[in-house]
């Protein structure tokens, strides 16, 4: 394959990279602008300053040209993408280091308004022999395992939900109406409705779907119970109120380490729970929706959870009421979950459980990791 040549820039910083190859042994540093069904790579031999771009298809001669570099110091960037799972598999099998960065940092680096898949791989080289490569945190093998199954109960439940929605909505338009909570004795007059032809039909498919539902769902809810209950800080979680072991599993799995962050309020940006904000000059403070910039899933939770949580938290109670009053009750839920959210990083932090957190207050008391502060977040 036809080797491109580099651009200006990162041709001068081939030939003055002498000291950072004294620093280290020498190895390959390659730039992947990653796809489902290709990859588009530039890379270099810091020994010899070699330099060469390759489009390599997935997965058989992707995986052919990696495994061809077995055994050897290998450096990978790639931007945070999905459909990559059996590629960081292949890169852990063979022990080539694979960082993964921030998309939006990357894209923000590289102003031209020109992009292609080549420029894209460069870029991301040229930001790894710069040093500048945003990289993020990875969680692990286990702690993506997890996440799977949290993943998959929820998909389920969330078809249990429309499948139950879809019963209510036959029996509204026969005039049943009441209470929508899901009861034995809501499915028995559901049953009971003199239904005929294929509006019966429908109903003997919903009612059998949502049994086999029921089923599957079971052994997941039992599954994320074991987990939580192995894990020590997924524990100390569960003692505040409206936190069950969905939601303190899936927020210790999906913010990892809590010492990536050094205060509340950066768990509250990183789970998108805080205000997008236009501000500049001497105009006012311009607040906006909430960012949404965080992870979806976790959001959700903890958006569900705030409901039954500020029912046991007075100040949290009248906040909720005059937000729902003055503004809308969605503002209020989301604010309540900013709340939790930073909550329970500090619960984490100090390793106190509710009770003690109320008694002394969520930003009091000695945490029993008193370095935290001074670490410097990562993404």
């Amino acid at each position: 394959m036809t080797a491109s040549a580099p651009s200006a820039r990162l041709h001068w910083l081939l030939l003055n990279d002498r000291e950072a190859r004294e620093k280290e042994p020498s190895m390959m540093i390659i730039g992947c602008d990653f796809h489902p069904s290709f990859q588009q790579i530039a890379y270099v031999e810091q020994e010899t300053g070699e330099y060469e771009e390759r489009r390599l298809n997935h997965r058989g001669e992707a995986e052919a040209f990696y495994r061809s570099l077995a055994g050897r110091a290998v450096r990978i960037g790639v931007e945070a993408t999905g459909n990559d799972r059996w590629f960081h598999k292949l890169m852990s099998e063979l022990g080539h280091e694979l960082l993964v960065g921030d998309a939006s940092a990357i894209h923000a680096s590289a102003p031209r308004e020109q992009r292609t898949d080549k420029r894209d791989a460069r870029h991301i080289l040229r930001l790894l022999l710069e040093n500048r490569f945003p990289a993020i945190w990875q969680p692990s093998a286990g702690n993506e395992e997890q996440r799977q199954l949290l993943l998959h109960r929820c998909r389920l439940v969330r078809m249990r939900t429309r499948i139950k929605n879809q019963l209510d909505s036959i029996a509204k338009s026969e005039g049943l109406t009441g209470s929508r909570v899901w009861s034995a004795k809501r499915r028995q007059q559901i049953e009971a409705l003199p239904l005929t032809g294929w509006y019966a039909e429908r109903r003997k498919d919903l009612l059998a779907l949502l049994e086999e539902m029921d089923k599957r769902i079971e052994p997941l809810n039992k599954a994320v119970k074991a987990a939580a209950e192995q894990n020590a800080e997924a524990q100390l979680l569960m003692t505040h109120p409206g936190v069950g072991p969905v939601v303190s599993l899936a927020y210790v799995l999906i913010l990892g380490d809590w010492r990536r962050f050094p205060r509340g309020k950066q768990v509250g940006s990183y789970l998108g729970l805080i205000p997008a904000e236009a501000s500049s000059g001497k105009h006012q403070q311009q607040m906006g929706h909430v960012t949404k910039q965080g992870n979806t899933f976790l959001r959700w939770l903890l958006v569900e959870a705030a409901i039954k949580a500020q029912s046991k938290d007075p100040s949290w109670h009248r906040q909720y009421v005059r937000l729902s009053m003055n503004k809308h009750h969605g503002v209020a839920k989301v604010a309540i979950a900013h709340k939790l959210a930073v909550r329970l990083y500090w619960m984490l932090r100090s390793g106190q459980n509710y009770t003690q957190v109320m008694e002394r207050g969520s930003h009091a008391g000695q945490s029993v990791h008193p370095n935290g502060c001074g670490l410097k977040p990562s993404l």
